[in-house]
C-alpha cells in the first residue's frame, strides 16, 4: 500500500509578522515619529540666503522675510481675535487674542507644538468666550489662525507630517462637530480648507524636490561631459602625436641598421649593440601602433600628408582669410626649427583660436603674434568683438579644453580671457628648452 507524505503548510518564522500588521505598524511608527516625538524639537525657522526666493527682491536685504511674514499674520491673529471679542472683559479678549497669536509665532521654532497648542487653544477660547454667539469651535481668530499654522507647518516640515496634522484636524472637528451647541459649525471648512491647502503645499514640496533633482542630474551630465570632452581631446592629441613620434622611432630603427656598413670591420660588440638599439626601436614603434588601435575612433581615417606645423601657418590664415576673417600675423624673434611636438600644438592652438574667432566673434577682426624667445615659443590669438548681422554661435568651450591639454602636455602655461572692447585674447608659452635638453 501506498502511503500518502503529508506536505506540512508554512508557517510564519517566529518573531515575524503579516504584512497588514507591518503596514500599520509602519503607519502608526509615521504618526509618532512626526507628530509625538518630534513635538518639542527646536527647529529655529532658518533666514534665507542672499540669492534665494523673496530674499532676490531686496537685494539680498529680504532674508528675514519669513520671520517678518510669521510675525506680521500673528499680529493680525491678535488684532482680529481682540476685535472678535467685542464686549468681553478685556482680559478675556486679550487671551482669545493672543492664544492663537502665539500658536502661530510658535511655528517659527517648535512647529509641531505649534499645531497641538493651536488645537488646545480652541476649548479655552469656547470656555472665555461663553458659548455666545459666532461659530463653533472656532473663533474667527482661531480658524485662520490654524490654517496658517497647518500651512507653514508643512512648508517647514515635510508632506508626512502636513497629512498626519490635517487627519488629526478632520478627528478633533469630527469629534466637536458631534457635540451640536446649536451655532454655526465651522468644523467641515476647517477640514475642507485644510486639506485644500495641504495639497497645495505638497505639490510645491513635489516640484522643489523636482527641481532639485533636475539640477542634480544636470550637475552630474555636465561633469560628465566635460570628462569626456577631456578624454576626447586627449585621444585626439594621441593621435596626432603618434606620427611624429612614430617618424623618429622608424628614423632609430634606420639608423641603427645602417650604422654597421658605415664602418669598415667594427668590433662585434658595436654589430650587436645597433642590432639591440633596432629591435627596441622596432618594438617601441609596434607597440605605438597598438596604442593608436585602441584611441583610434571607428571612423578615424589616418592622415595622407604629414602633421602641420609653424611653416604651414601661412597656409591656414589664407583659408581663414577665404571664410571672411579679417586676421594679421606678426613674427618676433629669431624663427628657427622647434621640436615636432611643440611645433604640432602651436599649428593647433591656433587653429583652434582662429576657430572660436570665427564662431563666436563673427566679423571681428584677429591678430596672431608669434614670438621666437630663448626659453621657448610665445603665442598670442587677440580678436575684437563680434561686427555684422551673424549671431555669434554658443558653444560649449571644447576648443578651450584641447588647447589647455596641449599646452599641460608640453609643461606650458596658458591664460584665455575676455578684453575690456568685447574681443577676446588666448596667451600660451611653450618652453622648449626642456625639451631640446631631453632630446
Amino acid at each position: 500500500m501506498t502511503q500518502t507524505q503529508q506536505i506540512p503548510s508554512p508557517r510564519p518564522a517566529a518573531g515575524s509578522s503579516s504584512p497588514e500588521y507591518d503596514l500599520v505598524k509602519d503607519v502608526f511608527g509615521g504618526l509618532h515619529e512626526d507628530m509625538f516625538r518630534n513635538a518639542f524639537a527646536y527647529r529655529p525657522l532658518a533666514p534665507l540666503t542672499a540669492d534665494r526666493g523673496i530674499a532676490t527682491w531686496f537685494g539680498g536685504r529680504g532674508k528675514w522675510a519669513p520671520h517678518v511674514l510669521v510675525t506680521a499674520l500673528a499680529a493680525f491673529t491678535c488684532f482680529a481675535g481682540a476685535v472678535s471679542a467685542y464686549g468681553a472683559p478685556e482680559l478675556a479678549a486679550l487671551i482669545m487674542g493672543a492664544l492663537p497669536a502665539l500658536a502661530v509665532l510658535l511655528t517659527m521654532v517648535r512647529p509641531v507644538l505649534a499645531f497641538f497648542a493651536s488645537l488646545a487653544s480652541v476649548p479655552v477660547i469656547v470656555a472665555l468666550s461663553g458659548f455666545d454667539g459666532g461659530t463653533w469651535p472656532w473663533t474667527g481668530a482661531g480658524f485662520f489662525a490654524h490654517l496658517v499654522i497647518v500651512t507653514v507647518v508643512t512648508i517647514r516640515t515635510r508632506t508626512r507630517t502636513g497629512l498626519w496634522m490635517w487627519v488629526l484636524t478632520a478627528l478633533f472637528a469630527t469629534v466637536v462637530a458631534s457635540a451640536d451647541r446649536g451655532y454655526n459649525s465651522d468644523s467641515w471648512a476647517m477640514v475642507i480648507l485644510s486639506g485644500v491647502l495641504v495639497l497645495l503645499v505638497t505639490l510645491w514640496h513635489v516640484r522643489r524636490e523636482a527641481k532639485q533633482v533636475v539640477a542634480a542630474e544636470r550637475t552630474v551630465t555636465a561633469v560628465e561631459r566635460d570628462r569626456r570632452t577631456l578624454l576626447e581631446e586627449r585621444t585626439t592629441i594621441a593621435r596626432e602625436l603618434h606620427d611624429v613620434v612614430a617618424h623618429h622611432m622608424s628614423v632609430v630603427a634606420i639608423q641603427a641598421e645602417a650604422a654597421p656598413y658605415r664602418v669598415e670591420n667594427p668590433p662585434p660588440e658595436l654589430e650587436q649593440a645597433f642590432v639591440t638599439i633596432r629591435e627596441n626601436a622596432v618594438a617601441a614603434l609596434t607597440e605605438l601602433r597598438r596604442v593608436l588601435g585602441v584611441v583610434r575612433a571607428e571612423d578615424y581615417e589616418a592622415p595622407d600628408a604629414p602633421q602641420p606645423t609653424l611653416a604651414d601657418l601661412d597656409s591656414l590664415l589664407a583659408n581663414v582669410r577665404d571664410t571672411g576673417l579679417d586676421v594679421t600675423k606678426t613674427v618676433t624673434g629669431a624663427v628657427r626649427e622647434l621640436p615636432p611636438g611643440v611645433e604640432l600644438s602651436a599649428y593647433r592652438i591656433v587653429q583652434e583660436a582662429l576657430s572660436n574667432t570665427l564662431r563666436h566673434a563673427p566679423g571681428a577682426a584677429a591678430r596672431v603674434e608669434v614670438g621666437y624667445v630663448l626659453g621657448g615659443l610665445g603665442l598670442r590669438v587677440v580678436n575684437g568683438p563680434a561686427r555684422g548681422l551673424v549671431k555669434p554661435s554658443p558653444g560649449a568651450g571644447h576648443g578651450i579644453t584641447g588647447m589647455r591639454e596641449r599646452v599641460a602636455m608640453l609643461g606650458g602655461e596658458m591664460t584665455a580671457d575676455d578684453q575690456e572692447d568685447g574681443g577676446y585674447e588666448v596667451a600660451v608659452f611653450l618652453p622648449v628648452r626642456a625639451v631640446e635638453e631631453q632630446a
